[in-house]
């Protein structure tokens, strides 16, 4: 048994140094590596009904969602999200189960030679690393014979690894500025290549959008025949919009949007009533937890939106917590220091494990000099130094970790687990 799970491991090591050989060939943005991956696999992606979700914020909360009021209903769901907070396996869900690393390894063994195969007869066919993960989870949702899959978009929608889908409904959560690089510097571009995920004759929903960037979504739908809901339509009463476990008022409109898509789906998907709202389970926005005596507050925040977000979080708190932060980019850390800086009695300024880091001495000069506390640049092995063990504040006090998602699942981790390989540092590099 002990050589079984040692040949195990090494098996599984082997497939993560692949897919982070993937990851750091990287690849040009487009889908027509994708198409060709999933004709050769026999396009598993048309096998099972998708609801497709984009948007700047939002999109995997309202997948969470809608996968739970599925599931209480009996079906049998998929949910595929990305980036992972800790395992690979997140990204890849039945019934809200994990892809476990066994049936991980399976997947890769299986695709690597069809998608080296592939590349090989045409170089520009390589595919990337996320691009090869979609395609595990498009098999392995066909393999499982699933009711219904809720799937969220990498980046944009146009050209998206998972925009070879065609949806039974497509959902735009929100827009506003992120990856202006890859989308475009104006709501007006970035709006266009989220719309990219509507498809002809199919209907799309709206959440909580601007006005100009909802006329353009609105103007791409009827070009292409498609039914426009909208969510200021359905939810005008801020009283109406659904409550949810998750906290933040957003969420209530991502409950909203949740609640909206199943209705516009009743007729082919009809729903139980349920509790599904009050129990959804995403870990990592929001997330309250109590350790040795402290208050964890988890919340993956890399955007303005994001941090006027995580702002009106903060305004609710009866006493200022102690943050700990980190980012990846020089202009995303700045406007999250900047917000979180008021709000904080003290300050702990660490850089995920990841190559696009931004330093955490660039982001204490971003401060003010007058604060009423000294920020600190520190380090994650410092703060955390062993499995279980916080080192920061004291019993009563309430600790806030917030920046990059792989800040997240690196400390998530430490406090958790021992494992020899770390895989929340194995993300996407578009």
């Amino acid at each position: 048994m002990r050589a079984v799970m040692l040949a195990l491991m090494s098996n599984y090591k082997q497939v993560i140094d692949y897919l982070y050989s993937l990851r750091n060939h990287g690849s040009s943005y487009g889908i027509d590596r994708m198409r060709s991956l999933m004709h050769e696999l026999g396009d598993p992606h048309r096998s099972f009904p998708i609801i497709h979700v984009a948007g700047t914020n939002g999109k995997g909360s309202v997948c969470a969602m809608l996968e739970i009021l599925y599931r209480k209903s009996g079906y049998k769901t998929a949910l595929y999200t990305s980036p992972h907070l800790i395992e690979l396996g997140e990204r890849i869900q039945v019934n809200r189960t994990c892809l476990s690393e066994q049936g991980l390894l399976g997947k890769a063994e299986a695709l690597r030679p069809i998608a080296d195969k592939l590349a090989k007869k045409q170089p520009m066919l390589k595919a990337s690393f996320f691009e090869f993960i979609t395609a595990m989870a498009f098999q392995h949702f066909a393999e499982q014979g699933v009711d219904i899959a809720c799937i969220e978009t990498g980046l944009g929608g146009r050209l998206d690894a998972t925009n070879v889908v065609q949806p039974e409904l497509s959902i735009i959560t929100t827009i506003s500025l992120d990856h202006t690089d890859l989308l475009g510097d104006s709501i007006e571009k970035i709006a266009f290549e989220k719309g990219g995920i509507i498809k002809p004759k199919k209907p799309v929903l709206l959440g909580n959008i601007e006005p100009t960037a909802e006329a353009i979504l609105r103007s791409l739908a009827n070009e292409r025949g498609s039914p426009v809901y909208s969510i200021h339509d359905r939810f005008k009463n801020k009283a109406l919009r659904p409550h949810t476990n998750l906290s933040g008022d957003y969420q209530r409109w991502n409950a909203a949007t949740a609640i909206y898509a199943t209705e516009i789906l009743s007729k082919k998907f009809p729903l139980q009533p349920s509790d599904g709202l009050c129990n959804v389970n995403w870990p990592g926005r929001w997330q309250i937890t109590h350790f040795q005596g402290k208050t964890l507050i988890f919340d993956a925040t890399h955007n303005a939106e994001g941090c006027q977000q995580l702002v009106e979080q903060l305004e609710q708190l009866s006493n200022k917590p102690i943050v700990i932060t980190g980012a990846l980019g020089e202009e995303r850390g700045k406007a999250l220091i900047k917000s979180l800086a008021p709000y904080a009695c003290e300050l702990y300024v660490v850089a995920p494990n990841d190559e696009r880091a931004t330093s955490p001495e660039f982001l204490i000069s971003c401060l003010p000099q007058n604060l009423p506390y000294t920020p600190k640049r520190s380090f994650i092995s410092e703060l955390f130094p062993s499995v279980g063990h916080c080192a920061v504040g004291q019993k009563g006090d309430t600790i806030l970790i917030t920046g990059s998602i792989q800040l997240i699942g690196e400390i998530q981790q430490r406090l958790t687990t021992n494992k020899a390989i770390c895989l929340s540092k194995l993300q996407d590099k578009i």
